[in-house]
């Protein structure tokens, strides 16, 4: 049948599934313990969700169940691709994935803490940033009392690596 002889109601807007954090081509989907179990915890958290869905009338409910399973789907990917590295495996004496650094930034003497974690598990609230971040892949690889040149924009930054920690 023709478009043109469809009721107005009976065309639904397609389900817009929001997309997960990009990760790089060709980059491991590497995560910590935390965002391990983080992202299992979504998947229940979703299972939970679709299980109990309602809503007015089936066509909602089918819109709300397909939006919870692209969800999954996407999630289950994730999950597929989760290579797990745990911090406490890590050189302690180094930038790496997982680690707590303090840095200095050099011109304004001013401090920052943060953690290197997984994508999907970073959060700047939270102190975590991706371990593709540009700041994180400036700093991996540094030691304690290391300089390092951070490009932001057309500024350089210097940082100053003042701690190095990968205690939970």
């Amino acid at each position: 049948m023709s478009r043109g002889f469809v009721k107005e109601e009976d065309q639904e807007e397609p389900i817009v599934i929001p997309p997960r954090a990009a990760i790089p081509a060709g980059v491991t989907n590497y995560v910590t313990p935390v965002g391990l179990q983080q992202l299992k915890d979504e998947m229940k958290q979703l299972e939970t969700e679709r299980a109990n869905v309602t809503a007015e009338n089936d066509t909602e409910k089918r819109r709300a169940q397909s939006l919870i399973d692209g969800k999954m789907k996407l999630l289950a990917e994730r999950l597929q691709t989760a290579r797990l590295l745990k911090p406490e495996d890590q050189p302690k004496d180094e930038v790496r994935f997982g680690a707590t650094v303090s840095l200095q930034q050099l011109s304004t003497r001013k401090n920052q803490k943060f953690q290197i974690v997984g994508v999907d598990e970073a959060d700047v609230k939270k102190s975590k940033i991706a371990f593709v971040a540009p700041l994180a892949r400036a700093i991996t690889g540094a030691k304690v009392g290391d300089e390092v040149a951070f490009q932001l924009g057309n500024e350089v930054r210097k940082l100053k690596i003042l701690e190095i920690n990968y205690s939970s």
